[in-house]
């Protein structure tokens, strides 16, 4: 599954530079110590302990709504023929109906000894990348 969703980072990264960011995020903030990581990142949404490793998890999500419609549909009949413009409502011919996605990302932090060592995305669908870089960003901004 983590090769799936690389192989997705990848492809995707030509098109965002989020993805890419959130990609070499992974490798760049190995090494984060916890104190940093929860000053930059927060408190995590879950935590759990096993075998001497922290596990940290922290997940962002956002719901779009595309309006769906009517656009240039047939309306009328042979009375009354006729191309409609726009967008249409319930009971108009032709509706297609709004679209709504959501877009998530949970990213968990394994910590050893006090310091991150991987970074794993995941979540519905396999998370999606720009929703990933939105949980790591800050941990990525320089400190002066």
């Amino acid at each position: 599954m983590a090769a799936t969703l690389g192989a997705g980072l990848l492809v995707a990264s030509c098109a965002n530079p989020a993805v890419e960011k959130a990609a070499s995020a992974q490798r760049s903030l190995v090494g984060l110590s916890k104190q940093q990581l929860l000053s930059c990142a927060g408190v995590p949404e879950r935590q759990a302990s096993a075998d001497g490793y922290e596990f940290y998890t922290y997940s962002n999500s956002r719901i779009v709504s595309y309006p769906g419609g009517s656009f240039g549909s047939w309306y009328g009949g042979p009375w009354y023929p006729g191309y409609r413009y726009g967008w249409g409502g319930w009971g108009w011919p032709g509706y297609i109906g709004d679209e709504i996605r959501t877009y998530s990302c949970q990213a968990t932090f394994t910590l050893k000894d006090g310091t991150v060592e991987r970074i794993v995305y995941g979540g519905p669908g396999g998370g999606n990348a720009s929703e990933c870089y939105a949980i790591v960003q800050n941990c990525l901004t320089p400190v002066n």
